[in-house]
């Protein structure tokens, strides 16, 4: 996912998908789950400060992201790892 070209993101099971194949990815080579963690963390950051929620589910995450504090923000980044992980658990 180029992030720097990316305005809003239209298809957000696409994404989720892609999220997925990159903590797989990160997985395989050893990465521990805080670090991936993290990664998310500063991904939500850019995409909240750069790209317009085009769904009902980008904009509560952008909202919760607005208002949480960097602890909620980091929580919410674990969340939507175990997420995505629990989404495509069978895909592996």
């Amino acid at each position: 996912m180029d992030f720097e070209n990316v305005k809003t993101i239209e298809n957000f099971d696409k994404w989720t998908e892609a999220l997925h194949k990159a903590v797989h990815i990160s997985k395989k080579m050893g990465m521990k789950e805080d670090t991936i963690t993290d990664i998310a963390k500063k991904v939500g950051d850019f995409l909240a400060d750069n790209v317009d929620p085009e769904n009902p589910k980008q904009r509560i995450l952008k909202e919760l992201w607005e208002v949480g504090n960097d602890e909620e923000r980091h929580i919410l980044a674990h969340l939507v790892v175990k997420l995505i992980e629990t989404k495509y658990h069978n895909v592996d």
